[in-house]
């Protein structure tokens, strides 16, 4: 798992001279612009709603008025530190959401840019198809919306241990692990579809190689501590990535 993990964040680098080489930047931009407008209008937004929603939680249940009462510097310590956790949780589930919605729309361009990227490395041309296109897209929104919904049960069940003591301090770093799961699991699945597995095939497949979707999520989501020139790059860079990175396996075996 560890060696491709090393893949998947060496493909991001290959993805860079990939597309310089290539001219491919308008594939880039464009869906990178659209995406780093609707993740700084939303994320804004989330994280007004999680504030309102930990506000709201901690005054129905009476734990402020408690707290008020105990007077106590180590328990509303770890009261903070539980609300922090909580609320990077639901960040994390709100951003999922988003991204999942996201990666819908944007299936189109992501199918066709995985696409080039195979046949600019393998020197060979996929004939256009609209029926193969609908296929991919289609293929593509399953994908999507099985981890959605199984991020979904993931991120729900670690919202709920958030609030546990010692145990909650683990659920961001594991809610991580499972969100950069689950979007490798997408891009990789372009590559996938391309080859004509079956989604059972690549379900099977990508979860022998775990470290691969990984690894790409977990870059994906680096990419997003750079503002702005992060947040447009990252999304188009994930998809080529993750089909360098299935190359690369296919090459070893």
């Amino acid at each position: 798992m560890f060696k491709e993990l090393i893949i998947a964040f060496q493909a991001y680098f290959k993805a860079h001279q990939f597309i310089k080489n290539n001219n491919l930047w308008k594939w880039i931009f464009i869906p990178g612009v659209i995406y780093a407008a609707l993740f700084m209008v939303s994320m804004y937004y989330f994280g007004q709603t999680c504030n309102l929603f930990i506000e709201w939680l901690s005054l129905e249940t009476g734990l402020k008025g408690w707290l008020d009462r105990m007077d106590s510097g180590v328990i509303g310590f770890l009261f903070t530190l539980g609300s922090l956790f909580l609320w990077l949780i639901m960040m994390m589930f709100y951003f999922s959401l988003f991204k999942f919605l996201f990666l819908i729309i944007g299936s189109p361009i992501f199918s066709y840019l995985s696409e080039k990227t195979e046949a600019l490395l393998e020197c060979k041309e996929y004939p256009f198809s609209f029926s193969q296109l609908a296929q991919d897209i289609f293929r593509g929104i399953r994908i999507v919306s099985r981890n959605a919904l199984w991020q979904s049960v993931y991120s729900l069940t670690l919202l709920l241990a958030s609030v546990l003591p010692v145990v909650g301090w683990l659920t961001p770093f594991m809610g991580l692990l499972i969100e950069c799961y689950y979007f490798g699991f997408s891009m990789l699945d372009y590559s996938m579809e391309r080859n004509h597995k079956k989604t059972t095939e690549s379900i099977a497949f990508i979860g022998q190689h775990k470290g691969l979707a990984i690894g790409n999520g977990l870059v994906f989501y680096i990419m997003h501590l750079v503002p702005i020139i992060g947040w447009v790059l990252a999304p188009a860079y994930a998809v080529v990535a993750a089909t360098l990175s299935l190359i690369a396996i296919k090459e070893e075996k």
